[in-house]
């Protein structure tokens, strides 16, 4: 199933398929890591929802929501 990487709760992990992203935001999140074929992990929210905190490639990150948006991700299909 896909879904974007800000649709995630904390604990749930998928793989990269897609960046949307345009110009400078799409660079800087392929600078960081995020690249299709990548787990990632949600760890936790902040307080209010925004940033999210992921576990990439064994580092923690945190990203904004709008830039969690054009992530997207596959996840396991729960029984």
């Amino acid at each position: 199933m896909v879904k974007q990487l800000a649709q995630l709760k904390p604990g749930e992990a998928g793989v990269i398929t897609n960046l949307r992203g345009t110009g400078n935001i799409k660079h800087r999140l392929i600078d960081m890591g995020l690249v299709p074929g990548t787990m990632v992990r949600v760890m936790k929210f902040a307080p209010l929802g925004d940033p999210i905190e992921i576990k990439v490639k064994n580092f923690d990150l945190a990203l904004r929501v709008s830039e969690a948006e054009t992530i997207d991700v596959e996840t396991k299909q729960e029984v």
